[in-house]
């Protein structure tokens, strides 16, 4: 793994843990503590981490509370489009679960266009976006992590398994030809709960997405019904996805979005 790829990774854990060790961090990223103390330095040269001994947290000055806003602001101009092409996919009194992510939060926004959907989320941001037009919208509960302004833990897997929906639409940290990957192992329990318990699965996500690895396995590409991205996969990926039966549809290129 690159020291840059090795770093991103590091931030995408302390996101969801906010403190973390070091021999923590050797151990999921499987490298020595010597190769992650010097990733530490360098995250903290740069700012964006806060050193303790034998391990690492976000800084106090927002950096924790803003990762979710500064993720939505990535590829922000794909991630429009792949959620308003994603959201013609479907039709008025669907239902969906729609897990957390800046990808879906976007789907969300773009959902409320349709009525008579009935949405099922652990986001409370998706909640809001979602029923601005009136659709139905079930907040399932659990431990709720501020930083995302979603609810995780076993609580929300209980409450995910009370429900059967037609549809799942399902954003990811990374896909590759083993299939769908995240960094949180909480966010990936959520999605494999809603998957378990939907009869199609819409996978939504933008192109850096594709060909990463993340450290938490979430379904295999067989497991995947449509995938909508803003570019063609490529090689080996394209391949196995064909092979799996992905239905793969790549948003046209158009005029920058209002």
């Amino acid at each position: 793994m690159r020291p840059n790829e090795r770093r991103q990774q590091i931030l995408e854990l302390l996101r969801q843990r906010e403190r973390i060790s070091v021999d923590e961090l050797a151990r999921q990223l499987a490298t020595s503590q010597e190769t992650i103390r010097r990733d530490l330095a360098e995250l903290s040269a740069s700012g964006h981490v806060t050193k303790f001994h034998g391990g690492a947290a976000l800084p106090p000055s927002g950096e924790h509370e803003n990762a979710f806003q500064t993720r939505l602001s990535e590829h922000a101009q794909e991630k429009r489009a792949i959620a308003r092409y994603a959201a013609g996919l479907f039709a008025p009194g669907d239902s969906i679960f729609i897990d957390t992510g800046t990808t879906t939060l976007l789907f969300g926004r773009e959902l409320a266009r349709l009525n008579r959907m009935t949405v099922i989320t652990n986001s409370l941001l998706i909640a809001n976006e979602a029923s601005a037009t009136g659709n139905r919208v079930f907040m399932v509960g659990g431990e709720f992590r501020p930083e995302s302004q979603q609810n995780v833990g076993a609580l929300a897997l209980e409450q995910i398994s009370r429900f059967n929906a037609e549809h799942a639409v399902i954003t990811i940290g990374a896909l590759d030809c083993d299939g769908a990957m995240d960094f949180s192992i909480d966010e990936a329990e959520v999605a494999r709960a809603m998957i378990a318990q939907a009869r199609s699965l819409t996978v939504i996500a933008d192109s850096s997405k594709m060909g990463r690895r993340a450290l938490f396995k979430v379904f295999p590409l067989s497991r995947i019904d449509r995938l909508v991205v803003d570019s063609q996969p490529t090689g080996a990926l394209l391949e196995a996805l064909n092979d799996a039966g992905v239905e793969i549809h790549v948003v046209p290129q158009r005029n920058p979005l209002p």
